[in-house]
């Protein structure tokens, strides 16, 4: 790929901090070889929102692309793009920024890599069924709105702060459509978990060595499918838990891998263009066999 490099080559990455972990290099660059772009991905970690704005500024002139965006910039980037599409707005969080003529458009396909990967790794179809999101934060706001979108019966955040489970509710609640929401306190969230069709983790724990589960064991059930967003070269205790009682259950290599090649559709501009979703999902599996520290994001 580097062989190919020239004065022409576009620019993509992904920012954040750290990156270390990334897998996103190996599974888009893939990608652009398979498809004969001439773009090159690469990591770019920033210290800090000085740092941040700092490359906003180089990546207006610069031949960017555009660039994913990772902890912990998501919430940063909503107020610092020119545009800012309607599932960004509502999830609260911009994980993909398409540059066009120096001007930053920002998306959300983090909602949209779940259902997609969902469908692709378990064959669950939101329509109809009642979801479970253990979390509250930008990660969950992704996968509230596209349940909704995706017309689920009935979503519940269950969350360790209820109070943030109320806010990322009220957010949204004007937007659900026929989709019933809830919120309930994980403290007292067994019954929400325990009858839904998917329980989903969008809390950090799983990232590090000797986190528990976010759900205890005994809430799941083999009926259910369970999702955790973190990934890792190990079984999180999340999918563990899940499988033990007989549920199906994946981590976030799939979200990942199907996010990441939304964001290479929007930044092509071209319907004939699609991601090659297997060619990347192997370079990142890759990688990961490769070995890296921790479970984590982009």
């Amino acid at each position: 790929m580097t062989s190919r490099i020239n004065g022409r080559t576009r620019l993509a990455g992904v920012i954040g901090n750290p990156l270390d972990h990334t897998l996103s290099p190996a599974m888009h660059n893939a990608a652009y070889e398979t498809l004969d772009l001439d773009w090159v991905y690469i990591p770019l970690r920033l210290a800090d929102e000085t740092d941040l704005m700092r490359f906003l500024g180089a990546a207006r002139v610069l031949p960017f692309v555009g660039f994913n965006v990772t902890m912990p910039f998501k919430q940063a980037m909503l107020s610092m793009c020119d545009e800012v599409a309607m599932l960004a707005q509502l999830a609260g969080a911009v994980n993909t920024v398409h540059c066009v003529d120096g001007r930053f458009i920002g998306y959300n396909t983090d909602g949209r890599g779940l259902i997609e990967s969902l469908a692709a790794e378990t064959g669950f179809i939101p329509e109809g069924r009642s979801v479970a999101i253990v979390g509250a934060g930008g990660a969950a706001g992704a996968a509230l709105i596209a349940l909704i979108l995706g017309k689920a019966s009935k979503v519940s955040i269950v969350n360790r702060s209820l109070d943030k489970a109320e806010e990322l509710v009220e957010r949204v609640i004007a937007h659900a459509r026929s989709t019933e929401l809830t919120s309930v306190a994980l403290s007292a969230g067994e019954e929400a978990v325990t009858t839904a069709d998917l329980i989903i983790n969008a809390t950090p724990l799983g990232m590090k060595d000797g986190d528990p589960s976010p759900v205890p064991g005994e809430w799941f059930s083999a009926a259910q499918v369970a999702c955790d967003m973190i990934y890792g070269p190990n079984t999180t205790p999340f999918v563990e838990s899940a499988r033990a009682a007989g549920a199906t259950a994946v981590d976030g290599l799939g979200m990942l891998v199907h996010q990441g090649a939304i964001s290479i559709d929007i930044w092509s501009e071209s319907a004939q263009v699609r991601a090659p979703r297997e060619v990347m999902h192997e370079a990142a599996l890759a990688r990961l066999r490769a070995g890296r520290p921790e479970g984590g994001g982009k």
